[in-house]
């Protein structure tokens, strides 16, 4: 079994990164920094007959690294209520693997994976983060993964998901389920 972490924040250590480490801490996961690489909103070409463009960005090299993971951890700071932009934007693009002739079996194997998603907010994320985390079910349930569960936790300035015990308690959950 292996884990991949996409994480979609802006901020270097921040909340979301902390509660996330949490929950990987002592396992072998590869980290995947979205805000590293340079993935271009898509250019929605679905029901044009050329299809959707090349585009020369690292959206490919993200793909190839998380496709030979079994388990997908979205790690995504709440940004007015949702996922953040460079969350969105590589999720968006999975349109464009889905039609791409390099990934012909793209949603068969997203098929064979479970999905977490731990993300942590600042305007009462317990409640309010909600429609983000249906938001990723009805992903998940499109592309055929296995929605296996979610943190949310409560931070706005860096560092206070420390004072939120039901946060770190899930982590530290999720951390010995994975094991």
């Amino acid at each position: 079994m292996t884990i991949a972490v996409i994480y979609g924040g802006n901020r270097s250590n921040g909340n979301t990164e902390f509660l996330t480490k949490l929950a990987i801490q002592g396992l072998d996961v590869e980290e995947i920094y979205l805000k590293d690489y340079s993935i271009d909103p898509i250019m929605d070409k679905r029901h044009t007959e050329e299809g959707f463009p090349t585009i020369n960005d690292d959206y490919n090299s993200i793909i190839d690294r998380i496709l030979p993971h079994d388990i997908l951890i979205f790690s995504t700071p709440i940004y007015w209520y949702s996922m953040t932009g460079t969350m969105k934007n590589f999720i968006d693009r999975w349109s464009q693997s889905l039609r791409d002739s390099n990934y012909p079996d793209f949603k068969a194997t997203m098929g064979s994976k479970k999905a977490f998603v731990i993300a942590v907010g600042g305007d009462q994320p317990y409640i309010k983060g909600l429609p983000m985390i249906q938001q990723f079910q009805h992903i998940f349930d499109f592309v055929g993964v296995a929605f296996e569960g979610y943190i949310l936790g409560e931070g706005n300035k860096p560092g206070d998901i420390s004072q939120d015990l039901k946060a770190l308690s899930a982590a530290e959950h999720l951390r010995k389920k994975l094991h």
